[in-house]
């Protein structure tokens, strides 16, 4: 059975650091997940009580999201060297796509940093 408290400091953590791997895969899980409840609002009548509940779910879908992608970006400039604060470059518009791309492509720090001693583990 895999470890609930691993998986809860991947998604919603700030503590610690994540590779390129582990930030790209978890970005696109939370891409398809987030993708569902939009993809079933589509499905119905925009004016059914369906359409509300995905609407809703999808919304409430995002801001968890959102939060996940805040703590992986946190984590993922942990694996640069670099502190969280830097995260704040993604809601920069233009800005964000070079800071995803880099986050997502450029190696971190190789061995212990101030942040952690290896990649995907919360020290």
């Amino acid at each position: 059975m895999p470890d609930k408290s691993a998986f809860f400091w991947l998604f919603f953590r700030f503590t610690g650091r994540v590779s390129r791997a582990a930030y790209v895969l978890g970005f696109l899980l939370m891409l398809v997940v987030m993708s569902f409840p939009l993809y079933q609002f589509m499905r119905v009548p925009p004016e059914s009580a369906m359409a509300q509940l995905w609407s809703v779910l999808f919304g409430l879908t995002f801001l968890v999201f959102l939060w996940a992608h805040i703590a992986f970006s946190v984590k993922r400039l942990h694996d640069f060297d670099k502190p969280g604060l830097f995260a704040v470059a993604l809601f920069i518009p233009i800005v964000s796509i070079i800071a995803f791309v880099a986050l997502c492509f450029y190696p971190g720090t190789p061995g212990p940093n101030q942040y952690g001693q290896q990649t995907n583990s919360p020290r």
